[in-house]
């Protein structure tokens, strides 16, 4: 049999031992196929310099994740476990989280490349949060009763939807398992979790706590392995209720084709090529700071990037200048570990070769480069997958760098005269996950919040989420919505009762 953990020691110094099974019924197991993926540091890039090597699961293993699911689903240890006991079952997993914050973001920044400064201070004060506030849901869900006639009495029931199989993508690894663990959890389904094949490895160790927990077995299982294998058998297991799934839009439409054959219930986050609006009443330093947070942060590998950006045109030029100025002094390319990192390396090798053919495709197209464009080189043994934050100018909406979303640090900027050729420009897209306006006019900034079409418009600030309030998209940008109390309505469904109250025949 396998050994189901190693000892690691990461970069920065921090030890600790990381499990490589899967996690099936509150226990790590060692998968039927004995199938491993391996992942590695991207700040290093070769494949000596593996992380890890963790169990992959196949066909038989999701079967068996699926029965162990179902069963705890009808449980009495889970399936009767009052509202109130739930969330603070739930609280104790965020404040184990919290404990092990610096571990988790040690993980994440070592597995993903993302800084760990932005892993401490921004995904673990997330992940943290959203478990504690879907904690607070979980005995307020209310039903109604309905009036009807003096012989019928009418009520509803709102219920879980059953198991639920939950896909998250690389670029957060644990907020985005959050951000679905916690409103399923509080409404009470059981969760089999699969995460990126890129960044398997904080996901296991929230196995760990799961049980220190005292989560019922069975009733949070993590698998890792490909998405066309360990993926898609979740996606068409007849006894899987629910798909929850973030990532691309071309994998979304796989799902989709393979779920109309069961009709599974489905939530989709597919990303998007966000706009940012620039007039010229804004408080120019804060849109500047705001765009440049907004597509670098993350080595640009957010779903919600306002990688387009449309300046109006007696600020044009004045707004370029400080945006170059901004990436030259705020822009630090580095390995994750530094203080002064600002942008650590792409995830992995496929995503920093895409960045690339972009930035190439970008200038054969006759968009003006204003900075970056190219690979960085970082340290003296040239290593990892480090690219220059990039800016193009005089971009035109028929552009594949303005059409397609590259996810990573580039930008994509035009200008416009009118709010009208704003909004135009804006929607010129088939994505609409967020959008972003900076003005002063609140007339203004309330007529394009109507009128831009995107599931979320942030006024003089962009993506400063908060898990109080809902998060999704329109068009290609998804279907359904994630956080707030929006968020409950993915994880439960509404039973109508009709009690007759002597309606005679």
């Amino acid at each position: 049999m396998a050994r189901l953990t190693v000892d690691l020691e990461a970069p920065n110094g921090v030890k600790y031992t990381q499990p490589t099974g899967l996690f099936i019924g509150n226990d790590f197991v060692e998968s039927k196929s004995g199938k491993t993926l391996t992942t590695i540091d991207p700040a290093l890039d070769k494949i000596e310099e593996v992380i890890a090597t963790v169990q992959a699961a196949d066909a038989d293993d999701v079967e068996q994740a699926v029965k162990v699911a179902r069963a705890a689903f009808k449980d009495p240890s889970w399936k009767q476990l009052s509202a109130s006991d739930r969330g603070r079952l739930m609280s104790r997993f965020a404040d184990l989280i919290e404990e092990k914050r610096e571990l988790f973001a040690t993980i994440d920044a070592w597995d993903n490349g993302k800084t760990y400064q932005e892993a401490l201070e921004n995904d673990l004060v997330e992940a943290v949060c959203v478990i504690r506030y879907y904690s607070g849901w979980a005995d307020k869900t209310f039903d109604q009763t309905i009036s009807t006639t003096p012989k019928k009495f009418a009520y509803t029931l709102r219920q879980p939807i059953g198991v639920v199989a939950q896909i998250i993508p690389w670029n957060y690894p644990l907020a985005m398992a959050t951000w679905k663990l916690g409103p399923a959890l509080a409404c009470g389904n059981t969760v089999i979790i699969k995460a990126a094949e890129q960044t398997p490895l904080s996901i296991l160790v929230l196995g760990q706590l799961i049980k220190e927990a005292g989560v019922p077995s069975g009733v949070i299982n993590i698998l890792n392995g490909p998405g066309k294998e360990t993926g898609v058998a979740l996606v068409q297991h007849r006894f899987v209720d629910k798909i929850a799934f973030t990532g691309s839009a071309a994998t979304a439409t796989s799902i989709m084709s393979i779920v109309s054959k069961t009709l599974k219930n489905i939530t989709l986050e597919n990303g998007g090529k966000s706009p940012l609006l620039v007039f010229a009443d804004a408080d120019l330093d804060e849109a500047v700071k705001w765009s440049h947070l907004e597509i670098m942060s993350n080595q640009g590998q957010i779903c919600t990037a306002t990688s387009r950006i449309m300046i109006q045109d007696c600020i044009y030029d004045e707004f370029l200048r400080r945006f170059r100025d901004t990436i030259k002094t705020v822009s630090c390319v580095g390995k994750q570990w530094d203080k002064e990192s600002y942008q650590g390396p792409q995830v992995y090798k496929v995503q920093f070769d895409r960045v690339l053919e972009y930035i190439e495709i970008g200038k054969e197209e006759g968009a003006v480069l204003l900075a970056g464009g190219h690979p960085v080189t970082v340290g003296d043994r040239g290593k990892g997958f480090f690219v220059a934050p990039t800016i193009f100018t005089d971009v035109t909406p028929s552009m594949r760098i303005w059409r397609e979303e590259i996810f990573g640090p580039v930008v994509a900027i035009c200008r416009f005269s009118t709010e009208k050729e704003a909004l135009e420009l804006a929607n010129h897209t088939t994505y609409g996950l967020g959008a972003a306006v900076f003005t002063k006019d609140l007339e203004r900034a309330h007529r394009i919040a109507v009128e831009i079409e995107a599931g979320m418009v942030w006024v003089n600030s962009s993506q400063d989420c908060d898990p109080r309030i809902l998060f999704g998209g329109v068009k290609q940008s998804g279907i359904g919505r994630e956080l707030g109390e929006a968020g409950l309505e993915a994880y439960s469904q509404i039973k109508a009762v009709h009690v007759n109250m002597g309606n005679r025949l």
